[in-house]
């Protein structure tokens, strides 16, 4: 159980000091989770239970007209503004939400509860991992049904007792190195998908398996050449499609890029309907990948901070069936000393 008047007064005492924390940079800095706070009250935080009922919550989501959905790691954050169309979930462990402005991925393995979050004046849906720690959240906006809303969280206000953090294992212990027909594989496939089914075959991390494909099909750059292609994607507007998630959720972008801005560590893409906040800072490495499918060979830009996590992935904007965008593929070619294979 949360010492609710410690927390109180450890996250007030601190952000006398610092005053422009996040609540997320807070829980970090106080050693405890993002929902501990939530739940505590903190940080100008008003908050209700909504109970474990996630997949009947995000159902509903889609009563709510145009919100703003985020998603976050702890290097980059992920903001789409639009409506959530076309949600798919089931008694499945994972689920779909594939409108044109809303395109999300969803993993229900360690989805834990849903609060009613108030913090000044920003209302909103915060989902959080059985380890507290959040995996989306839902704000409302000025064109958001506040009806639909209000009633939304009226249907799921909880009495139940809120069940305890609990640790998530990770034990994720990879092959020294990737196998020598690795390459066979890699070649062998079909569709993008079928790289993460290629990776659990062989027990290897990502890396490892970019580092061992060839640089034909998996060359590494300088970090700096994610700035450099989002600054000549939005030069020339080419659509792209970004990719940024946690081990629950993947938020999509799909489209041109235009606004870029840099403040300190962070780059930032700041449109209308599209916020991304980059920490460069934490990348340790980029890789430009190639992989073959049966649209022809798709081609990405993939970041990753010193442990080899995921930070985000960008493609050039394009739906199943199609071949890739000639304009994004010369523009990631441009930033390669080996040519791409296809």
């Amino acid at each position: 159980m949360i010492n609710r008047l410690y927390l109180q007064q450890q996250s007030a005492a601190l952000l006398v000091q610092e005053p422009k924390l996040r609540i997320k940079n807070v829980a970090d800095r106080l050693g405890v989770c993002e929902r501990d706070l939530v739940e505590a009250e903190c940080c100008d935080v008003h908050s209700q239970y909504l109970g474990q009922d996630f997949k009947s919550i995000f159902k509903r989501l889609g009563e709510l007209d145009e919100v703003m959905a985020l998603t976050r790691n702890p290097w980059c954050v992920h903001e789409r503004h639009g409506k959530y169309e076309d949600i798919s979930i089931s008694e499945a462990p994972v689920g779909l939400v594939l409108g044109p402005d809303i395109d999300l991925r969803l993993f229900f393995m360690h989805w834990g509860t849903v609060w009613y979050v108030q913090q000044g004046e920003h209302k909103s849906l915060q989902f959080f991992d059985k380890a507290g720690v959040a995996i989306h959240k839902v704000y409302a906006t000025d064109k958001t049904n506040k009806e639909a809303w209000q009633m939304l969280i009226q249907d799921f206000i909880s009495t139940d007792d809120i069940p305890d953090i609990e640790l998530i294992p990770n034990h994720k212990t990879y092959a020294e190195q990737a196998p020598s027909n690795l390459r066979t594989d890699w070649l062998a496939m079909k569709d993008t998908h079928e790289f993460f089914p290629l990776l659990k075959k062989w027990n290897i991390s990502r890396v490892s398996a970019l580092k061992a494909a060839g640089s034909d099909l998996a060359q590494q750059v300088p970090t700096h050449t994610v700035e450099a292609m989002l600054t000549q994607a939005s030069e020339h507007q080419i659509p792209i499609m970004c990719f940024v998630g946690n081990h629950s959720l993947i938020q999509i972008h799909s489209g041109p890029i235009k606004k870029l801005v840099r403040t300190g560590p962070w780059y930032n893409v700041l449109d209308p309907k599209f916020n991304l906040h980059l920490n460069t800072d934490a990348i340790d490495s980029v890789w430009i990948v190639n992989k073959p499918t049966e649209d022809g060979y798709i081609t990405s830009v993939e970041i990753y901070e010193k442990e080899g996590e995921l930070i985000a992935q960008f493609f050039g904007e394009r739906k199943p069936g199609v071949p890739e965008l000639t304009s994004w593929r010369n523009l990631l070619n441009g930033f390669c000393e080996t040519p791409l294979l296809g």
